[in-house]
């Protein structure tokens, strides 16, 4: 049984906040982010399902301004951050890839790749 992969300690998000990181194992990579809202926190792929391209542009920044939304620093399309579903931009309708995660302690953990 594989261990699951530490992302970061839960002070490392701020509430709302989001957190890139780039997890490896064996041959299997994921970068991906994790967004705190509301004392939940919700694990995706950082990719936008318009091109496949990263989504933030400064390390760390996945929100929008109002930090409601998670935004594609491309194209500016906006995604709901409890389902990431696209909510306004060239993709509509689609989804970002969910990650399964857990809280261990105070850290934050990639489920098994």
């Amino acid at each position: 049984m594989s261990e699951d992969l530490f992302i970061c300690n839960l002070s490392d998000l701020s509430e709302p906040g989001s957190y890139g990181f780039s997890l490896q194992r064996h041959s299997a990579k994921v970068d991906g982010f994790v967004v705190q809202k509301d004392a939940e926190y919700y694990a995706y792929v950082n990719h936008c399902p318009h091109t496949g391209a990263p989504l933030d542009w400064v390390e760390h920044q996945f929100l929008d301004r109002d930090q409601r939304l998670i935004q594609c620093a491309m194209h500016d399309a906006l995604f709901d951050i409890k389902t990431g579903q696209c909510l306004s931009g060239p993709c509509p309708g689609q989804f970002l890839q969910k990650l399964e995660i857990e809280i261990k302690e105070d850290a934050l953990y990639l489920k098994t790749l």
